[in-house]
């Protein structure tokens, strides 16, 4: 049989439609954002709450958002850059900043809910998955209030590929052990081992507390001292070594736990010093233009004598 080229007719491009505009812009996945926004009828419109976690090129967002018709609303949000607050400004895009992130918008959201003094969390973290049976149903805390359920979410990842190791499961792990009934398994933490279906919590915990950056703090320090230098420059203004991570990350998570509020909001005044220059007529700038080649002549004729 022939070689016969199928070529897109006029029947074809009469029936076709776009994708979506943040489809086509490679932002939303609408197959999974349509599975974690649906809600069963017979629950009369109680939102479903995504654990929404995203990564710029300077920090990690956190924000806890529901959909309705005419877009998402943020119920809660925390960043990393947020961190500077309690003893934590360098490396906040890391594993041990996601969880950080999302410890601190799990116990912000309690707060705001009144759940705080319920759902404590996992107060002493290990790197285990903790889930509770109650009444036919798995919680993924530690204990479960006869009156009050925990405050469920599910997690987000956007377009991001849900890697073993992923950030986004750090932050996951963080909202998790602050007191969020979010779903999840083992599988995808660091220290999973898909061929031996083996999870090691206590690589996990390493990960957390920052380990796996003190070890390559440490390897560069001895191998090449100026690619040290450089590297951690702003770990060194910190006076944050290798052998403080785990320490300085423990305080940090005391701290949240202490004070999860927001920061009171500054009121913003622009700078009304400035004043922008005005616009050259063009007389002015053939002037200006005239200047400069005669100055430029009477250089050239002064190098000449």
């Amino acid at each position: 049989m022939p070689f016969v080229q199928s070529e897109k007719n006029k029947a074809y491009y009469s029936r076709y439609q776009v994708k979506f505009r943040r489809r086509r812009e490679g932002k939303t996945d609408y197959r999974q954002r349509k599975r974690l926004c649906t809600q069963d009828k017979n629950k009369y419109q109680s939102p479903k709450y995504r654990l929404v976690v995203r990564f710029t090129n300077r920090k990690v967002i956190c924000q806890i958002a529901y959909a309705l018709v005419d877009g998402d609303r943020i119920l809660c949000q925390a960043e990393s850059t947020e961190l500077a607050r309690y003893g934590l400004s360098v490396g906040l895009k890391n594993y041990a900043a996601a969880y950080c992130t999302g410890l601190l918008v799990a116990r912000r959201l309690l707060q705001k809910v009144g759940l705080d003094d319920v759902y404590e969390g996992n107060t002493e973290v290990d790197g285990n998955v903790v889930t509770t049976e109650y009444d036919k149903k798995t919680y993924y805390v530690d204990e479960v209030d006869d009156d009050k359920r925990p405050f469920r979410a599910l997690l987000d990842v956007g377009c991001k590929a849900t890697t073993t190791g992923c950030r986004v499961f750090g932050a996951l792990k963080g909202a998790a052990d602050g007191g969020l009934d979010v779903p999840h398994s083992e599988k995808r933490f660091p220290g999973y081992d898909r061929d031996g279906k083996e999870y090691d919590a206590d690589m996990h915990r390493e990960r957390i507390f920052g380990g796996h950056v003190g070890e390559y703090m440490e390897y560069l320090e001895e191998e090449d001292n100026q690619k040290y230098q450089e590297h951690f420059a702003a770990y060194l203004a910190a006076d944050l070594e290798a052998d403080g991570l785990e320490e300085k990350l423990e305080e940090v998570h005391e701290a949240i736990r202490g004070d999860p509020s927001p920061a009171e909001k500054k009121a913003f005044t622009p700078d009304k010093s400035f004043k922008r220059k005005a616009k050259l007529t063009y007389d002015e700038r053939k002037a200006a233009v005239q200047a400069k080649k005669d100055a430029k002549n009477a250089e050239l004729e002064e190098d000449e004598e």
